[in-house]
């Protein structure tokens, strides 16, 4: 079952285990400067608000109500990154820039796969921030109309097709995390009998729709899965669409007055906040996906000119990402 609560959604496997609930919320950000330099993580400015298609079915547009799920508003050329929450249960998550995976560049399949992995592991990935283009990189998820070319789905497939974003999540198999559980010395619990669950976030705007395009390049590593496929269990598959409502809509669908752009790069660098430094040196990072490496970023498709961050860095754990 999937809950929101608020601007949080909540992922919780019963069948499967007690333990098993993984949280995921999408964090608004600074735009990070595109300029093929690889910069430090930017920090979370607060959660975009989400709200259920269901409730508003007869003010959104045909396929959002035939997809369901929810939305959430953002501006045009506005970044976000996604937070992952598991606890220490583990799962594997699957995201997608429409039809396209932000981690191999390939089209959207509901299935994992291994070579190559085509999905992050939590909780040792406790965020993703773009499109996984290199070892150690990744092109920051930018906003962009769907129509103008910038999307990585337009520009891999041809197509302004889908929009937004698909996020699926599968729970480790229960006996596996026994295992786990057994090897850390903690206390057994019986084993439930297992069923899954997937959230699938898809951006659409009323008009028009809405995709994701890379920006900025920054230094993010995308682990290796150390649990292996047969951790997880793909029996069980559910696909929710979300949509994606351009900001300046949100109030027409909603009632709700639209929050405003984030501060630019030199307004944060100006007020001396720091910039942010997450580094696991004990798991593998995937290499990066060739077909992502070659898209061009939104600078080079809608948008021009260019901000410089500064230099202040703070290194940082999983739980230390700061979030408004």
């Amino acid at each position: 079952m999937m809950n929101l609560d608020p601007n949080r959604l909540f992922f919780r496997f019963p069948d499967v285990h007690e333990d098993a609930v993984c949280e995921i919320d999408f964090q608004r950000t600074l735009r990070l400067p595109d300029d093929d330099q690889d910069h430090f993580l930017p920090p979370g400015l607060g959660s975009f608000p989400l709200r259920h298609v269901d409730d508003f079915a007869d003010r959104l547009p045909p396929n959002w109500r035939e997809r369901g799920g929810v939305f959430l508003p953002i501006h045009q050329a506005e970044a976000m990154w996604i937070d992952f929450s598991s606890h220490d249960y583990p799962f594997a998550v699957k995201v997608a820039a429409g039809k396209i995976n932000a981690v191999t560049g390939e089209p959207w399949v509901p299935s994992l796969n291994r070579d190559p992995q085509d999905y992050v592991a939590l909780p040792r990935q406790p965020w993703l921030d773009g499109f996984c283009v290199e070892e150690g990189t990744v092109r920051q998820f930018v906003a962009a109309h769907l129509g103008e070319g910038a999307t990585a789905e337009e520009q891999i497939t041809g197509a302004a097709e889908t929009g937004g974003l698909q996020v699926m999540v599968y729970p480790m198999k229960a006996e596996r995390y026994e295992e786990m559980r057994k090897k850390r010395g903690r206390f057994e619990q019986s084993l439930s009998e297992h069923s899954e669950m997937m959230f699938s976030v898809s951006c659409a705007s009323s008009a028009p729709d809405m995709g994701m395009a890379p920006g900025g390049r920054m230094r993010q590593e995308i682990y290796d899965d150390e649990y292996g496929l047969d951790a997880w269990d793909q029996r069980h598959g559910q696909r929710c669409f979300v949509a994606m409502a351009d900001a300046l809509l949100w109030e027409a669908i909603t009632g709700e007055p639209p929050r405003t752009r984030p501060p630019g790069v030199r307004e944060y660098d100006r007020a001396g906040l720091p910039w942010f430094d997450y580094y696991d040196d004990s798991t593998a990072a995937l290499r990066g996906a060739e077909k992502l490496r070659r898209l061009k970023s939104i600078r080079e498709t809608i948008l021009r000119g260019r901000q410089e961050p500064g230099d202040q860095v703070r290194h940082i754990g999983p739980a230390q990402r700061p979030r408004v």
